[in-house]
């Protein structure tokens, strides 16, 4: 199940509407007849509808007079939401999104990098060594421990460039990086403590140019492991960093 917060049937439910939509079974446009999905679901109209106030809430669905419930366009969904990454995983989409984060990572964080060596305090160096501790603590346990360690160094990284826009980047990359980090560290990746810690180091040795040459070749690494975890035939130039 994703990790909806609403349980039983009622997230069951969510979860099943918002793959039917994300795979493209109910398409842009298409009016949801929720009579329908009540009969063949065996639920009652009001259980269908408290699923779908939480697809609209997250931008998939939306309700007007005569037309009643339809799936909105592709782009007004929030395919950042926790919810929608999954779901878009779970429905085979997971290449395409994980090679769109990783784009996208890759024009970022070397920049970001860049900018925390020129800017970086000592309350940041010591947030993005105790987040380093915290990776390192997490090798070969759960893949959500060393995903949640992960996570807390990027943010730590970002906060180091004291440039607000770079610092609200971290809702664009979160949600990602956990579900990368979950496929990645359920498998055998190499040893992520190494190439983290070439990049704190650079940072707190306020060498931009190393900094920004390290998170290149973190990202590099990183781009090795989620091929090696995928298992993916898609070539190497569409896959690009994502750690």
């Amino acid at each position: 199940m994703a990790a909806y917060s609403g349980r039983g049937v009622h997230g069951q439910t969510v979860r099943l509407l918002g793959e039917r939509v994300l795979s493209g079974r109910i398409g842009e446009g298409a009016t949801i007849d929720l009579a329908s999905l009540s009969e063949e679901l065996g639920l009652s109209l009001t259980a269908i509808r408290e699923a779908i106030k939480v697809l609209a809430a997250k931008g998939l669905v939306g309700s007007r007079q005569k037309k009643g419930t339809f799936v909105r366009p592709r782009g007004d969904w929030n395919l950042l939401d926790p919810d929608v990454v999954r779901w878009q995983i779970a429905t085979g989409a997971g290449d395409v999104f994980f090679r769109d984060l990783a784009e996208l990572r890759d024009a970022l964080e070397p920049s970001a990098a860049l900018l925390a060596a020129r800017r970086r305090t000592d309350a940041d160096v010591a947030e993005l060594r105790t987040a380093l501790t915290d990776i390192a603590d997490s090798v070969g346990g759960p893949a959500e421990e060393a995903a949640t360690a992960d996570v807390r160094w990027h943010r730590a990284l970002l906060a180091a460039t004291h440039n607000e826009l770079f610092i609200r980047t971290e809702v664009l990359l979160a949600t990602g990086l956990s579900e990368r980090d979950r496929l990645v560290h359920g498998g055998a990746p190499d040893d992520p403590v190494p190439s983290h810690a070439a990049v704190t180091e650079a940072v707190a040795a306020g060498d931009p140019a190393a900094a920004e040459s390290a998170m290149r070749a973190l990202l590099d690494q990183a781009r090795e492991d989620l091929l090696r975890a995928t298992e993916d035939d898609v070539p190497e130039d569409d896959l690009e960093t994502t750690q």
